[in-house]
């Protein structure tokens, strides 16, 4: 049998990967010290995160891999947990926390507008509840508001309780907050940057999410104070980057993702929207956006690619009617394309636990 080295204990631990990337813990830096003994092993990693599930992952994955080295009958693995740099708290203070009564939050982010972002939200969503899951809808695009339209609230305005808890509009058993149901068509939301960040606070602390298996939230397009407040306030259980193939929209979804990993959330994938249409007339597939585009950029960020989803009408006039095309048409190609994703999703969360 070899002598035990730290170089065999190092190659070991490429076997762990951080939660939500497919690099491992060793080429992340967070290896600091290492002792070995006879028949004993004691690593000492440093991570820099807000999640409380991601030392726990880290802890469990790593001492498993040093067990299966021959010969080792202890392992102790000590990690030294610190906040990340400029986000151990949020706008006003806030440390970051988990929303009240909801296991999962995953966040649905582009770098720019214009690439589908709501319309997947909306469906992921729907897809989730139709997996059997409980599901809220959290519109955080306060500007530019579409779930109520898409869910056809746009005029059922969300009621109160005695302790002033707003308590969301429930459509197609779905939960879901949007200022589309609080303001009427014509009406533009006005705000400054500190009302925004207050508006993006109500909606997830002052809304009753209690009880949901999974809360999806649609954030605005870019990196700006609405992204940031909840990122630095919100326990995210990860994100997931919206965008169409052509370069102009891949350069923008680089940005969101980075956004992302300065503060320790796992980019769980990347949807390519609009990725291709399929002519109704001929059955000829058309890449209008150019093709192969968010398989590639998914490749560069190590992330998995998790749909391809096309230029379809249905899908954009189910959204006009006010039901989303996965509650529409569930067996719909398109609607297959969303409860995979969800599968795919649910999955990924479970196994970070």
């Amino acid at each position: 049998m070899s002598p035990l080295t730290e170089s065999t204990v190092l190659d070991q631990l490429k076997s762990v990967k951080f939660p939500g990337y497919s690099r491992d813990i060793v080429s992340f830096g967070l290896v600091k010290e290492i002792k070995l003994a006879a028949d004993s092993i004691s690593v000492r990693l440093a991570i820099a995160t807000n999640n409380p599930a991601v030392p726990d992952t880290i802890k469990r994955d790593a001492e498993k891999a040093l067990r299966d080295l021959a010969g080792i009958s202890s392992v102790h693995v000590a990690i030294d947990i610190s906040n990340p740099p400029d986000t151990a708290k949020g706008t006003g203070g806030a440390a970051v926390t988990g929303i009240a009564g909801v296991r999962h939050v995953i966040a649905i982010a582009s770098g720019k507008g214009g690439v589908g972002k709501s319309t997947v939200a909306a469906n992921l969503a729907a897809a989730f509840q139709q997996r059997g899951l409980r599901t809220g809808l959290c519109d955080c695009d306060i500007y530019g508001p579409s779930i109520a339209l898409m869910f056809g609230a746009t005029h059922e305005q969300p009621m109160a309780n005695s302790d002033n808890t707003i308590i969301p509009i429930e459509r197609y058993g779905i939960k879901m907050m949007s200022m589309g149901s609080l303001l009427d068509d014509a009406s533009p939301a006005i705000l400054r940057g500190p009302m925004v960040t207050r508006a993006t606070q109500q909606f997830l602390r002052q809304v009753d999410w209690a009880g949901l298996d999974f809360l999806v939230l649609d954030l605005p397009p870019g990196t700006g104070d609405i992204q940031l407040t909840i990122v630095q306030t919100v326990a995210l259980s990860g994100a997931v980057i919206v965008t169409t193939p052509q370069e102009v929209a891949l350069i923008d979804a680089r940005k969101a993702s980075a956004m992302f990993a300065k503060v320790n959330v796992p980019v769980l994938g990347l949807v390519e929207n609009m990725s291709y249409f399929v002519s109704p007339g001929d059955g000829q597939r058309y890449d209008i956006f150019g093709s192969g585009g968010g398989r590639r950029e998914a490749t560069r960020l190590r992330v998995p690619l998790l749909g391809e989803i096309p230029l379809d009408m249905a899908t954009r006039e189910a959204g006009d009617r006010g039901m989303p095309v996965v509650l529409e048409n569930p067996q719909g190609p398109v609607s297959t394309k969303f409860l995979s994703i969800a599968d795919t999703l649910r999955e990924a969360v479970a196994n970070a636990k």
